[in-house]
């Protein structure tokens, strides 16, 4: 039986713990990995045009199936092409590993033709970060890496020199068993008593929950009802708790909408749930804070806390529920529903009027169209921008839908790629991703991975031939808008060319059937839809300040662009009020 080189050794342990895909661009130094791959039946190599798309796509699987997802990049400017991408997934923690393959190891040091330093350059995004030197080092350094992506939820990079990755592998190499989940974190006692002790002294307590509470929204809902407590959420916490959730207040944040500013401020307890929600303007300084997270490092760091709880948000509710007292009084939980929904009839009307004719097309109803016609386990991946608007306001989450986004990084041109990614997972479910002209722009080169790997992705296209979001940043700062224009092509046309399904809607009554027949096809399809680029209000107080660094009231909207079906959703809930 002939010997393994390290790169097929390599190979087989990424398939023994669980990788089924490889993403990146071939070349040199990677060559001898990628040809392991291709004799590797448990593995694909996908081809990709571009090695940021690479890891943006396995961030986005690794998001999707919550298993460990790879990417790969060729030596010096290959793999430097994935630190965008590598950034995000760390910052989502989402367990990637990306091979970073590197000159010969004889040249390291010496100003080599692509000579970089990836072990270095990669330490900032990543949990581990280590080069491969020897042949001996690979089985025992990847098992590490791939215990700290996994264990730790986040990016690990392995450094492999090309003659090493072509090399004779040890004879027998030790086969250490994988970590392929994460254990549940239960609290200590003295955090759970003295958590219990802080609600039941209060009259009046808010939850304010994050990506974290995911899998724990009937803990969240049942717990949120013995105490009476409003539920507001961040970004990345709306798609695990705002459905069939009758204590809804709505979001905080730039985006945000509803009561839950309010709910957050006029509170005697906040606790937060599985969040770390950067904008820590938004946050009261005024009343007592309790946050829960399995992460210890983010424990008060966006606020003075008055208790810090380590533990699991399903685990720690599990722990709570049956200890804390029930409250009788739900006039503060009433009071804030009532708010929430006050306040999206003030904002509803701004895509309910005339909209049906309005040309350029309102971005707000091309949301809410697509949001109605999308399917109901459908994938959304959401580009940067005003793409997160549209994203926050109108599409409704039901437990079964997905939606990704570089919603902690803040990256242009991830919907795209994080849309191959979540295909890959699944070629039948419905992925679409809702992209800004920019942002589809700038990696645009990756539609032909679609096309090339015939994914059936739905490319929705908001084209107002602008940078949106960062002209309001412009007008709200009072500098005239200024590099932001995009003279853009026919997309549809392009997609055609590409050998996709492309069709340009330029009227509002155009947008249904278009939206229609591109989720009917079977195949990658692009639907350019022209928006309207003023399509934004903007109040008449407001600061540069509270833009740029995040920090406006949810009270008072930056954006009056309605909010979809969530109005219903509140009425339904404020029907649901007691009543004297």
């Amino acid at each position: 039986m002939a010997k393994q080189n390290v790169a097929e050794q390599f190979v087989d342990i990424l398939a023994r713990a669980g990788v089924r895909r490889l993403y990146g661009v071939v070349g040199d130094s990677l060559n001898p990995v990628v040809d392991a791959v291709r004799r590797n039946p448990a593995i694909d190599w996908i081809h990709v045009r571009h090695e940021e798309t690479a890891a943006f796509a396995a961030g986005a699987e690794a998001q999707i199936t919550g298993k460990l997802a790879a990417c790969a990049g060729s030596c010096g400017p290959g793999n430097l092409h994935l630190i965008n991408g590598l950034y995000d997934a760390h910052r989502s923690m989402a367990p990637v590993l990306a091979l970073a393959s590197h000159i010969p190891s004889s040249e390291i040091g010496l100003g080599y033709f692509q000579e970089t330093h990836p072990d270095q350059l990669f330490r900032e995004c990543s949990h581990y970060s280590e080069l491969i030197s020897s042949p001996k080092q690979m089985p025992r350094l990847l098992h590490t890496a791939i215990q700290n992506a996994v264990g730790r939820r986040g990016v690990s990079v392995v450094s492999l020199p090309g003659d090493i990755a072509d090399q004779t592998a040890p004879a027998k190499a030790v086969e250490t068993a994988l970590v392929t989940a994460r254990p549940t974190v239960r609290p200590g006692d003295a955090e759970i008593d003295a958590l219990v002790a802080m609600i039941d002294a209060a009259d009046k307590v808010t939850l304010f929950c994050g990506s974290g509470t995911a899998g724990a929204h009937a803990e969240v809902m049942e717990f949120a009802g013995k105490i009476k407590s409003p539920v507001g959420h961040a970004l990345r916490g709306k798609e695990h708790i705002q459905y069939d959730n009758p204590y809804d207040v709505g979001m905080s944040g730039l985006l945000g909408y509803g009561a839950a500013y309010e709910a957050t401020h006029e509170c005697d307890l906040l606790i937060l749930l599985g969040t770390d929600f950067p904008y820590n303007a938004f946050l009261p300084d005024d009343v007592k804070i309790a946050q829960v997270d399995v992460r210890p490092e983010h424990l008060g760091r966006r606020s003075k806390l008055d208790l810090a709880v380590w533990g699991d948000v399903r685990e720690t509710l599990r722990c709570l529920i049956p200890r804390v007292r029930a409250k009788e009084n739900r006039r503060f939980l009433d009071r804030m529903l009532k708010k929430h929904a006050d306040a999206l009839e003030g904002v509803v009307k701004a895509y309910t009027r005339k909209v049906e004719k309005h040309v350029p097309i309102h971005p707000e109803y091309v949301a809410a169209v697509l949001d109605e016609l999308a399917d109901e386990d459908a994938v959304f991946t959401v580009d940067t921008g005003m793409c997160n608007v549209w994203a926050a306001r109108y599409l409704t989450p039901n437990g079964r839908r997905r939606v990704i986004g570089s919603f902690s990084h803040g990256s242009m041109a991830n919907a795209l790629p994080m849309a191959i990614g979540a295909q890959f997972t699944d070629r039948r479910r419905q992925v679409v991703s809702m992209s800004g002209d920019g942002g589809f722009a700038m990696l645009m080169g990756d539609f032909l991975t679609l096309v090339q790997h015939d994914l059936p992705v739905k490319v929705v296209l908001f084209n107002n031939s602008s940078l949106g979001m960062v002209e309001l940043e412009m007008l709200v700062a009072g500098l005239p808008s200024y590099g932001t224009t995009n003279k853009n092509p026919d997309f549809a046309a392009v997609a055609r060319a590409c050998g996709a399904h492309g069709m340009r809607v330029e009227k509002p009554r155009q947008l249904a059937g278009a939206l229609k027949d591109a989720f009917r096809h079977k195949g990658p399809a692009l639907v350019d839809i022209v928006t309207d680029p003023n399509a934004l209000s903007i109040p008449p107080k407001i600061s540069a300040e509270m833009v740029t660094g995040f920090a406006l009231s949810a009270s008072k909207m930056v954006l009056d662009g309605g909010v979809g079906r969530m109005l219903q959703m509140a009425r339904s809930n404020l029907r649901n009020v007691p009543r004297p």
